[in-house]
């Protein structure tokens, strides 16, 4: 009878060899054995995984590429919000930075991180006990999709963490990119099949990165830099984002190569102007540096905005340019009823995409800019992203073009529109105009808001256009009769969008509240007023002063959301809605818990709870939990093998809490 732990040993120790050639050869670039070696180790453990298959084990090499096709994704929900970074383009918007953080923190001089800034995907890959457990897009930034299966994929993500200070729980961010040569191959595969071919790699990674089967995100070649984590429970606890960085490296993560760490913004700045000449040396695309200030607990006291870090910022390269013709300028029709002109281009690719249309935002930057139908100009794609007019070629005048001027009536109902006194913006002022009813439609029933498959672009403007719709509660009076009436809608496809519309009265509140389309209320906002007030009744009557209290929403968006509520037509649509069975699901208030307004840290290992459960019962109870100290902690909880969170708590005077203690205060 064979020792199936010899067996159990021999396989360990040949996973463990592959493991270290796989990351000498996919994260340090330096390869020990040829390819032949590494095939014929590789086989051999396929063939003791294919004999002893009660041995495979989720980590194991041989698993990266494995099962069928998924049906769609799963949601993840990201431990700690993901935040976007803010944009600078000028050495004085980065100085301004500087400047801004220093007064923020009261200090003369400061450490900073930069980091070359990836044009891919933001990806966040969880780790429990050294394992790769679980990995996602990015997302809103609070909820993304699991592309587990994808990532593991990827030879230069660990599926096992390395080194001796491995944390229980960890989440990694990570940017997931495709390099030129492998863009190139794929392109040429894809001409060959008469496939449309990708713009540029970002659009390439994220692509691949999002197929349901995962053999062909293996067969695309994609790669990543790590950039960032949350220590979620572990027993070291890097107080800089360079000892950060060195942390992951020892873990195992690939970290870009050119990071540095400086002490005066004016090397960020000279280093910019040196990748900003030579990023076309590099085999995958760069858009910018990321600067960073080192000192994590400097983290914690700069805090966030409702979309970015206070403590980083983006400085994006210039721009790529091309020169095309403005064929025409058309005005669109907002879901709020604001006529934005566009222009229609003659297509030119700018820095890898084919750019169609550009925004010419109002009246004013048309006429500041003298932009005329007709006209050659100057186009970018903003931060890479947006396409705008930067310049009319004046010079290439023929005569022939046109002044363009605003309509004075709504181009798609024909009422009258206004400019009011003090905006840049004309607008419609007919609450029922089609094109503002089908923009507010598409908004309700997008994915991340109401989520209602089946209830496309086209299928509205039918819906609208046939008069069947003409309010968002419409919607939930729709019966099989009416859809039947649509052209090409069959009887299948009107009981499932049916189910569709009936499956999305009970949305979660976050949903909801996004889905209503209040200004300046996006994803992560909606997200925070639901936390707060935990059902949609509170949110109505919400004053303003409460609405500011909550971090992260400003005079702003306070505002915006005390006139939207105390708007009668928009309290009267909240009822129809109620009326037809449309209530969202509420969540626990967390002001209502024992431990409201309190906020905790962690440090060393809990003998009953994992970090994890301890987070949610703080949670369930009202408080709040933080990775770093800082004076808006009230309790540091202490387990075995405390870090040195536990001395920066006495030094701040900081109420310190044994593992009996905070189990008395959880009333568990």
């Amino acid at each position: 009878m064979e020792d199936i732990e010899k067996i159990r040993s021999e396989i360990e120790k040949l996973r463990e060899i592959i493991r270290h050639h796989d990351y000498c050869y996919y994260v340090l670039n330096s390869p020990e054995i040829s390819d032949e070696e590494y095939d014929a180790l590789f086989r051999k453990l396929q063939e003791l995984e294919a004999k002893y298959p009660e041995l495979v084990t989720p980590d194991s090499p041989t698993q990266r590429v494995a099962g069928q096709p998924q049906e769609a994704f799963t949601p993840f929900f990201h431990s700690r919000p993901l935040l976007s970074l803010n944009n600078a383009f000028t050495p004085e918007e980065v100085r301004d930075f500087d400047r801004r953080v220093k007064r923020m923190l009261k200090v003369e001089s400061l450490d900073y991180v930069v980091e070359l800034k990836i044009d891919g995907l933001a990806v966040n890959l969880r780790y429990e006990n050294g394992i790769f457990n679980r990995g996602a897009t990015r997302g809103d930034g609070t909820v993304g999709e699991d592309v587990t299966l994808n990532l593991k994929t990827i030879h230069s993500i660990p599926l096992r963490l390395r080194g001796d200070r491995i944390p229980r729980v960890i989440e990694v961010q990570g940017e997931v990119f495709m390099r030129k040569k492998d863009l190139e191959k794929l392109n040429e595969e894809r001409k060959q099949k008469g496939e449309p071919l990708f713009a540029n790699a970002r659009n390439a990674a994220a692509g691949s990165l999002r197929q349901l089967d995962p053999r062909i995100t293996a067969e695309r070649k994609l790669d990543i830099f790590n950039y960032g984590a949350f220590l979620i429970d572990s027993d070291y606890y890097p107080s800089t984002h360079w000892e950060l960085l060195n942390y992951l490296k020892e873990l195992g993560f690939k970290i870009n190569p050119h990071v540095q760490l400086i002490s005066d913004i004016e090397e960020a700045i000279r280093i910019h102007e040196k990748w900003e000449k030579e990023r076309k040396n590099l085999d995958y695309d760069i858009d910018g540096l990321v600067i960073k200030v080192n000192p994590l607990s400097y983290h914690e006291i700069l805090g966030a905005t409702s979309r970015s870090p206070r403590w980083a910022i983006a400085y994006k390269f210039e721009s790529t340019y091309a020169v095309t013709q403005v064929l025409d300028i058309e005005v669109n029709v907002g879901r709020t009823g604001i006529l934005t002109p566009v222009a229609i281009l003659e297509p030119v690719n700018v820095g890898g995409a084919i750019v169609k249309r550009a925004t010419l935002h109002n009246e004013d930057e048309i006429k500041r800019k003298d932009v005329r139908i007709g006209d050659w100009v100057m186009v970018t794609r903003a931060g890479e992203v947006i396409p705008e007019i930067t310049e009319v070629l004046k010079e290439r005048r023929t005569g022939e073009e046109r002044v363009f001027a605003m309509p004075e009536e709504c181009p798609v109902c024909h009422s009258r529109v206004v400019r009011e006194e003090g905006e840049v913006a004309w607008r419609c002022i007919n609450a029922s105009c089609p094109a503002q009813i089908k923009e507010r439609i598409r908004h309700w029933a997008s994915r991340d808001a109401m989520d209602i498959e089946g209830l496309g672009e086209k299928l509205i403007d039918r819906l609208v256009e046939g008069g069947w719709v003409k309010t968002i509660p419409d919607l939930y009076r729709l019966n099989k009769e009416t859809l039947l009436q649509l052209e090409r809608m069959g009887n299948k496809s009107a009981d499932n969008l049916l189910r569709a519309i009936e499956k999305s009265k009970k949305r979660e509140l976050p949903r909801f509240i996004y889905a209503l389309g209040i200004p300046h209320v996006g994803q992560f906002i909606a997200r925070l007023l639901a936390e707060h007030f935990g059902s949609l009744d509170r949110l109505k009557e919400a004053k303003e002063e409460e609405l500011l209290t909550i971090e992260g929403i400003g005079p702003t968006v306070a505002d915006s959301v005390r006139q939207f509520f105390s708007n009668p037509q928009n309290r009267q649509m909240l009822e129809e809605l109620k009326s037809l069975g449309v209530e969202p699901e509420e969540l626990k208030r967390r002001e209502e818990g024992t431990l409201a307004g309190k906020t905790f840290v962690f440090t060393g290992a809990l003998s009953k709870l994992s970090r994890d459960k301890a987070r949610a019962l703080v949670e369930e109870r009202g408080g709040k939990v933080a990775d770093t100290v800082s004076h808006r902690v009230d309790y540091v909880v202490v387990g075995e093998n405390p870090g040195s969170k536990l001395a920066m708590a006495r030094e701040r005077g900081i109420k310190i809490l044994t593992e009996e203690e905070f189990y008395q205060l959880l009333g568990i």
